[in-house]
C-alpha cells in the first residue's frame, strides 16, 4: 500500500521595507523560489516579493491561497490538501518573519494539528532587530503586540510599566498612523528616568533607532507618523520595598 508522503510547510520572512531584498538569506530565498503553493496575507504583495526574488520565478504557475482576514485568518482548506498530497507550501508574512505580531501562527496551529512538520526561515524580524540595536538588556523582555487603542487603558497599561518589580524590556508596536499619538502618551505618562528606545524604518534608507530617557526625548520628539516603528520601554528599576524606608 502506497502512503502519499506529507509536504512540509515553510515559514517564508519577507523584507521589512519594500524593495530591500538583500537581507533575505540566501537559504531562504531558495526554499521560497522552489515553492509553487503560498499562503499569503496579501495576493499583490506576495507575488511580488517572489518576482523581487528571481524574475523568472513563474507566478502563473504558483497557486496562491489568500487569507480570511475577516475571520481566524484562514484559508481555503485547499491548501493544507496540498501539502498532505505531498506538495511543500508555504507562508509569506507581509513583513518581516511569519507568526511574530502577524496572523500566520492560526495556519502553523492547523499544521501540527495535521501532523505536518512546520520549517521556519530565517530572516529580517523588527521586534528582535529593535531589541538588539536599542543597548537594553535582551536577556528577557516581554513583548505586546499592539497596546490598546482605547485612551484610558492605553494610558493604564503605560502606567503600569514604571511599576513592574522587575524591570524588563516592554516591546510593543502601533499602526503606523497612529505612532505619533503612542509617542505622545509615552512622554506624558511615563517617569522622566524611564529610557525608551524607537526603532523606525528599520533596514530602510532613512532607518532610526535611538534611545533616550523620556526627559531626553520630551526635549526634541522625533517625527515618525506613519512610519513602520518599534517602541521599547524599560522603567527604572524599582527599589526593593525594604530599602525605601533607609
Amino acid at each position: 500500500m502506497n502512503v502519499t508522503k506529507k509536504g512540509r510547510l515553510f515559514l517564508i520572512p519577507t523584507p521589512l521595507w519594500e524593495g530591500e531584498i538583500s537581507g533575505i538569506p540566501e537559504m531562504t530565498r531558495k526554499a521560497a523560489l522552489e515553492i509553487t503553493c503560498y499562503a499569503v496575507e496579501n495576493l499583490r504583495s506576495g507575488r511580488r516579493f517572489l518576482k523581487a526574488l528571481d524574475s523568472n520565478k513563474d507566478i502563473d504557475a504558483c497557486t496562491f491561497f489568500e487569507m480570511d482576514k475577516h475571520g481566524k485568518y484562514t484559508v481555503e482548506k485547499g491548501f493544507f490538501d496540498t501539502i498532505l498530497d505531498g506538495k511543500d507550501g508555504g507562508i509569506l508574512s507581509e513583513a518581516g518573519c511569519p507568526c511574530i505580531a502577524d496572523p500566520g501562527f492560526h495556519l502553523v496551529k492547523e499544521a501540527h494539528h495535521r501532523g505536518i512538520e512546520v520549517i521556519p526561515l530565517v530572516g529580517p524580524n523588527s521586534v528582535i532587530m529593535a531589541l538588539m540595536a536599542s543597548g537594553l538588556n535582551g536577556q528577557y523582555f516581554h513583548f505586546h503586540g499592539y497596546l490598546p487603542i482605547e485612551k484610558e487603558k492605553r494610558i493604564k497599561m503605560i502606567r503600569n510599566f514604571g511599576e513592574q518589580k522587575h524591570a524588563a524590556p516592554q516591546i510593543f508596536i502601533e499602526t503606523p498612523y497612529r505612532n505619533q499619538g503612542l509617542l505622545e502618551d509615552l512622554l506624558r505618562y511615563s517617569g522622566a528616568e524611564t529610557e525608551l528606545c524607537i526603532a523606525c524604518n528599520i533596514t530602510a534608507p532613512d532607518q532610526f533607532i535611538q534611545t533616550k530617557s523620556i526627559q531626553e526625548w520630551s526635549k526634541m520628539t522625533p517625527d515618525i507618523q506613519k512610519k513602520p516603528t518599534v517602541f521599547i520601554v524599560l522603567p527604572p528599576k524599582q527599589p526593593r520595598r525594604h530599602d525605601r524606608h533607609r
